[in-house]
């Protein structure tokens, strides 16, 4: 069968293959993305290097949602990497950047679904498009991942954040 994917195409699934590994090796070690650690760090590095090397991929000669996130994504890493330095965001800003790197995460994860079911297999891809049941239902085992995760993510951050404080003088 042959290869409906552009050498652009090819180096762009490449990369965002590796992102989303280097995510789950980093939640599955850390219990979080840590973007100030090995896997954390490069899975940022390659979301971004991923974000942008979709811009110029339009299989239907126009932008598509999944430009749209690829922009969405961009916004809300710096703001993720950054949290811990941004005043306003207060004693909160470890949870906000638990909750946005793992929000980049799933949003990969969308166009990464719809364009997985609609082109594989070659002969006979499992979903029609991206209203397919198919892709619906992954999407929602995606978003219950999510919600799983992030509250997973913040209540260990609780118990370490609690543990580390001073025992209360009577």
């Amino acid at each position: 069968m042959p290869n409906h994917l552009s050498v652009l195409g090819i180096i762009h699934t490449i990369i965002s293959v590796l992102a989303i590994i280097t995510a789950v090796i980093a939640l599955f070690r850390h219990g979080k993305i840590n973007p100030g650690e090995g896997a954390g760090r490069l899975y940022v590095i390659l979301t971004i290097i991923t974000c942008l090397t979709g811009f110029p991929i339009m299989k239907t000669g126009h932008p598509s949602a999944g430009h749209a996130l690829g922009i969405i994504i961009l916004v809300i890493l710096p703001i993720a990497v950054y949290a811990r330095s941004i005043p306003f965001f207060g004693k909160a800003a470890d949870y906000i950047q638990i909750i946005l790197l793992s929000l980049t995460l799933f949003f990969s994860m969308i166009p990464t679904t719809v364009e997985t079911l609609t082109r594989l297999p070659i002969s006979q891809p499992l979903a029609s498009g991206p209203d397919s049941p198919m892709v619906k239902m992954w999407l929602g085992i995606w978003f219950l991942l999510y919600i799983v995760g992030v509250t997973y993510q913040i209540v260990k951050l609780r118990k370490l954040k609690k543990a580390a404080l001073p025992p209360a003088v009577s």
